[in-house]
């Protein structure tokens, strides 16, 4: 139980958000792949990797093949959310990648398939062909119907972000226009707020133009699509505007705050937030990537 303060604030269910557990894997995984370090994650192996696989498969709905409800990223609801189907089919790939490497094909197979599952299940269940764009979070009711809240949520990047879709999935395209056109905040400042009408620290009550304050992380995953699905220079510009808006919001000394005020742009909430951080690097290199196979020509 890592969740401490879920369960000390009196929920009664499982206390965890599964995207945790989930891309662990997944980040282990990327790392063995680039690095090849046998003797660093071998003793990982059946401890941790093999034990977080199987829990991930056990915890997942039979009907639908979705993981089962846990408290999203954002650490506000209870459902089955977009970013954790995203990262917890991640999470079993990665599993599957390993049991590969170390010869355990039975053990791949079951992984492999869970994570099909989840992926099936996503195409079934999140996808709303009506409004054009996934859902965010579903939950099952007694009669066994699904419910979906419809909000907007930047998060929907879970998607594509851990390769569960690619980032030009057309489907993928839509939400991410969606995303990028609706939740961008329509003030001097600029820059992307996690969801519709976020609450969460809300300067002003103005939903209209400012849906939520910016988020670096939120922004930085805009930024790092345009990057992915950059077919020319003039593409890749879209990634430079959002990476050089990040830039301009952080403190003098480069540190980056969790949120922005939509008016002043001055730094809100938690200053320095590693997330930003870490997400910052990652638009960086999914911005050079680009670059490099463009040719280098952009700017």
């Amino acid at each position: 139980m890592g969740s401490s303060w879920l369960a000390a604030s009196g929920f009664e269910g499982l206390a965890i958000e599964e995207d945790e557990t989930a891309l662990v894997l997944w980040a282990l995984w990327k790392h063995f792949e680039r690095f090849g370090e046998v003797e660093f994650i071998k003793p990982l192996y059946r401890p941790f990797i093999i034990a977080a696989a199987d829990f991930l498969v056990s915890l997942r709905d039979p009907g639908s093949g979705l993981p089962l409800p846990s408290h999203d990223l954002w650490e506000e609801r209870y459902g089955v959310h977009a970013f954790t189907v995203g990262a917890v089919w991640a999470g079993l790939s990665a599993a599957a990648s390993f049991a590969e490497a170390f010869g355990e094909a039975e053990q791949a197979t079951t992984y492999r398939q869970a994570a099909e599952g989840i992926r099936q299940g996503a195409d079934a269940h999140l996808w709303d062909a009506e409004r054009e764009s996934f859902v965010r979070m579903i939950n099952r009711q007694p009669d066994g119907t699904w419910l979906a809240d419809r909000t907007l949520d930047s998060a929907l990047a879970g998607l594509w972000l851990f390769g569960m879709y690619t980032p030009d999935d057309p489907r993928i395209v839509k939400t991410m226009t969606a995303v990028r056109e609706r939740l961008w905040v329509k003030t001097d400042v600029g820059g992307i707020a996690r969801y519709e009408s976020d609450p969460y620290q809300r300067v002003g009550t103005d939903v209209a133009r400012v849906p939520g304050n910016p988020w670096f992380v939120c922004t930085l995953w805009v930024a790092r699509w345009h990057a992915e699905t950059a077919r020319t220079p003039k593409d890749l510009e879209r990634a430079a505007e959002l990476l050089a808006w990040a830039c301009e919001h952080a403190l003098p000394s480069g540190v980056l705050a969790e949120q922005v005020d939509p008016y002043s742009g001055a730094p809100l909430s938690v200053s320095p937030l590693t997330w930003s951080h870490a997400e910052f690097i990652s638009a960086v290199h999914a911005y050079l990537r680009a670059h490099d196979r463009l040719g280098g020509v952009s700017k």
